[in-house]
């Protein structure tokens, strides 16, 4: 077989992973393919119409969120066994009639809900045996459908939560319950939101799909082949500059795809051989980008499905999740980029020849600061200039801004038109020569306009993302219509006519790339619901916490590691948005519970968070990394070791989650100033790249153990100071219970009490935890107290809770009648943690001194040698 024909297939294999485990597999022709295409064109466009303002504008086709979900799920269900085959062998060329009537049934069963919606509400709570039938049927398709478009992970953990409800009189005394009837499990599970038509599918309903489809148009139009020529105008010249633009694009990637796989794809088709070329073994390069190309995921402002769940389960907003994940993602990927140095310092790597530039050093800093500053500029002129006029000019000012976002995409695309179109070069060719870095950039600036757009939306007009992400995708329509044809017209070399046509071909490709991309999320989205739907109906979840702190006994990070390996455990079979809903459900009230019991207060979105980092790294996690797979098939390695490698480079990754946990800091919590913003990130950064170090044993020069063990002592003061701060100066100490009036009248106006308490809970066990009370409003300590719902019984040396308001602040605490309040926690007076950095810096300083004169010695006996 030629290099022609391996390289062929070897490609039709890569795509053909992506296809099994993105947008399906089976391409069917003839009447059937077109009624494949046409229906996941219907979609997006129902998903488009749903999403928009324009139903409550002509009062016409406006559909409830219940209607909605059902019918999200009838279209996905249906897609899933016309796209996905049943087995390896099935067919790919035509669609078997047990398959269109699997379809039918399936959709049915999902669209029960709106067909029958009256009747369903005039006998809630007393179904009939038609309702029975229609859910025990739909909850088998929907299982089967997750099994043909997500393997069978998902289906046998759903399947298994589903045992669980019927079994649960015969389970071990540990987890048993009363069990439920076929009525009411299937009643709960499928005719009502708490199971599959629950939070996890509304959100795909509502959010997800649209930045999926805004991801898909953006590739049809070329995004991402610019934002791959970017990253490799700007850094191939660089020591190991291939492995480093591939770490940039695979990021910008990220603004494109939610699937660690496709990135890979994306971007690694045309990285993985150039890094290749400059030095990096097979596995390395595959390495490389699995572990950018996973990173895509947790890179705000569009993150992985998973990301928009936190909106409601945590119950922020999702520019907060933004804000909250913004410094862990920015400090990974400057890891990344390090790591991919020192690989390239290790092992004496070049860059790609760089085209010659005759601009001086300083030219070339002056535009670079002229760029920064004019972005600077023009971002707080607008944020601000509108933030002051809103005020005055209301709702015009959204029509103000479209008018200007419309001249500047028609005057950047003509400026776009005086430079040649970006097309992808071979990177198997024997010359491989980088692309100028300014007509290159200058060549697509317009394809930053609808993530402006995206992003003005979620933070100025604080629209929900839903809105938001259709206002982007609307724009985005709009300029795979029209880009081409528009730089034909500017050009005057005729094309335009032919511009028009492409453009609509761009656009009914990317609605149903889109749509085809959602199936496994749809699915996965409803079949994770019935893990949901099972917790709520079984109680299984105060089990869990039970369960949790006795194989941990109690300490938190054995919680945290089994919470990790839970995470990448199920992460090798569940997509990440499936796995994230499980663990988060089972998990997080768990670690928030027990951890307030250590008298640590564990944030919600931290703990989310946790799971989401844990979930991602699955993909490339072996032996079951996808995302290894689809890099080994293009680097030619074994996805085993390449996988293994990944998962070394993402181990930077694995540890931000431990640290954001013990220091909230990182995720942006508890900054109080300017200076101590950039205290806290300037530390995060440099901890980040010293761990990097030290994982890879190669800092200035290769380092000796002593010296590894060093940096990563350094790191982790840079991460935590406080834990070394802590035990010189205590940060809290414990007050007697008697004072918390007087404490309670010194708490500022929305700040918290913290309580020391113990009592008994629901189930009868005897608990001690810390309580976060929060205090509105100014008063005697008494009528504060009395304000949050809590009532207290005052003897000379014991306080008991004699009283919780329900539904009060005190009662959402976890305070509950006749706890006894042991102590309230105050925080000391002390200096700052940061203070602990500086001989954190000193140690840094002394261990660079040691390998800069190892390295001066290396480079003399090399000279002598030569």
């Amino acid at each position: 077989m030629s290099q022609q024909d391996q390289v062929k297939t070897s490609n039709d294999d890569i795509q053909e992973l992506v296809a099994q485990s993105d947008s399906g597999a089976r391409s069917p022709r003839g009447f059937a393919g077109q009624l494949l295409w046409g229906v996941a064109l219907a979609w997006a466009l129902f998903q488009l119409w749903y999403a928009s303002p324009l139903p409550f504008l002509f009062d016409f086709g406006v559909i409830n969120d219940s209607k909605a979900r059902a019918i999200h799920l009838a279209f996905a269900i249906f897609l899933a066994y016309t796209a996905y085959p049943a087995l390896k062998r099935s067919p790919r060329f035509y669609v078997p009639i047990q398959d269109w009537v699997f379809a039918f049934a399936g959709a049915f069963s999902a669209a029960y809900l709106v067909l029958f919606e009256s009747e369903l509400a005039g006998r809630s709570g007393a179904p009939i045996t038609m309702d029975i039938v229609v859910a025990v049927a739909g909850m088998i398709l929907l299982l089967e459908a997750t099994r043909r478009a997500l393997g069978p992970p998902l289906m046998v953990v759903a399947a298994v939560f589903l045992t669980y409800t019927f079994a649960g009189p015969y389970m071990p005394d540990v987890i048993a319950h009363k069990g439920a009837s076929l009525n009411k499990a299937m009643s709960h599970q499928w005719l009502t939101t708490e199971g599959v038509f629950g939070v996890a599918l509304g959100v795909s309903t509502s959010f997800v799909f649209l930045f999926v489809l805004f991801g898909a148009l953006l590739e049809k139009a070329g995004a991402g082949n610019y934002f791959t020529k970017v990253s490799f105008s700007l850094l191939g010249h660089m020591r190991g500059g291939p492995a480093k633009a591939a770490v940039v694009s695979s990021g910008l990637s990220g603004l494109i795809s939610g699937s660690s796989i496709a990135n890979v794809v994306t971007t690694g088709t045309f990285t993985i051989p150039l890094m290749k070329r400059v030095g990096f073994p097979g596995y390395k390069a595959g390495a490389v980008e699995v572990a950018a190309s996973t990173n895509g995921q947790l890179t705000p402002p569009i993150m992985g499905a998973a990301a928009f769940l936190m909106v409601e389960y945590v119950g922020i907003s999702y520019i907060e999740v933004i804000q909250h994940a913004i410094l862990p993602a920015l400090i990974s990927y400057i890891a990344l980029i390090y790591i991919v140095h020192l690989e390239a310092m290790k092992a004496g790597m070049m860059g790609l020849p760089k085209n010659p530039d005759s601009r001086t050093l300083a030219q070339k800093l002056a535009t670079w600061l002229g760029i920064v500053v004019g972005i600077c500029v023009l971002s707080l002129g607008l944020y601000h200039g509108f933030g002051w006029t809103k005020a005055y000019i209301g709702s015009a000012s959204y029509w103000i801004m479209a008018v200007i976002v419309f001249i500047a995409y028609l005057w950047l695309v003509r400026f776009a038109a005086r430079f040649p179109d970006l097309h992808m070069d071979d990177p198997n060719s024997e010359v491989v020569a980088l692309p100028e870095t300014g007509p290159t950039v200058k060549s697509g600036l317009y394809f930053l306009l609808p993530v402006f757009v995206l992003v003005w939306c979620l933070t100025v007009e604080r629209f929900s993302p839903g809105l938001s992400a259709f206002w982007a995708t609307v724009f985005m329509i709009a300029i795979v219509l029209t880009h081409k044809p528009l730089k034909a017209a500017f050009r005057a070399e005729g094309g335009f006519a032919e511009g028009v046509r492409e453009g609509w071909t761009d656009l009914l490709d990317g609605l149903v790339t889109g749509s085809r991309n959602m199936i496994g999320i749809g699915v996965a989205t409803a079949a994770a619901g019935i893990v949901v739907g099972t917790v709520t109906l079984t109680g299984i979840g105060l089990v869990m916490t039970e369960f949790v702190e006795f194989i941990s006994a109690g300490n938190i990070m054995l919680m945290l590691l089994f919470t990790a390996a839970i995470s990448l455990l199920l992460g090798m079979g569940l997509p990440t948005t499936a796995n994230y809903i499980v663990v988060s459900t089972l998990m997080a009230p768990v670690i928030v519970t027990l951890g307030a019991e250590q008298g640590l207060i564990v944030p919600l979105i931290a703990v989310h968070l946790f799971v989401f980092y844990f979930g991602i790294l699955a993909d490339d996690t072996p032996p079951v990394g996808l995302a290894a797979f689809a890099a080994a098939a293009i680097a030619k390695s074994d996805p085993i070791r390449t996988g293994v490698q990944g998962f070394t480079y993402d181990i930077r990754t694995a540890v931000l989650p431990f640290m954001f946990i013990f220091n909230t800091e990182l995720l942006l919590i508890g900054i109080e100033s300017i200076p101590h913003l950039l205290i806290t990130v300037g530390a995060a950064v440099i901890a980040m790249l010293i761990f990097a170090a030290a994982t890879q044993g190669f800092w200035l020069v290769r380092s000796r153990w002593y010296e590894t063990l060093g940096l990563l002592l350094i790191a982790f003061t840079l991460f935590r100071p406080g834990f070394w701060w802590d035990e010189i100066y205590p940060p809290v100490s414990i007050e007697s219970p008697t004072q918390i009036e007087a404490l309670a009248a010194e708490v500022p106006p929305g700040g918290n009490l913290m309580l020391q308490a113990e009592g008994m809970t629901i189930d009868g066990d005897q608990v001690s935890k810390l309580v976060k009370l929060p205090l509105e409003g100014e008063g005697s300590g008494a009528e504060r107290l009395s304000n949050a719902g809590l009532m207290l019984n005052m003897s000379d040396d014991k306080v008991v809770v004699d009283m919780v308001g329900f539904g009060s602040p005190a009662q959402e605490a976890g305070l509950d009648f006749d706890w006894e309040i042991q102590g309230i926690q105050v925080e000391n007076e002390r200096p700052d943690k940061q203070w602990m950095m500086l001989p954190a810096l000193a140690l840094l300083a002394g261990l660079a001194m040691l390998q800069l004169q190892r390295r001066r010695k290396q480079a003399s006996a090399e000279n002598a040698a030569a």
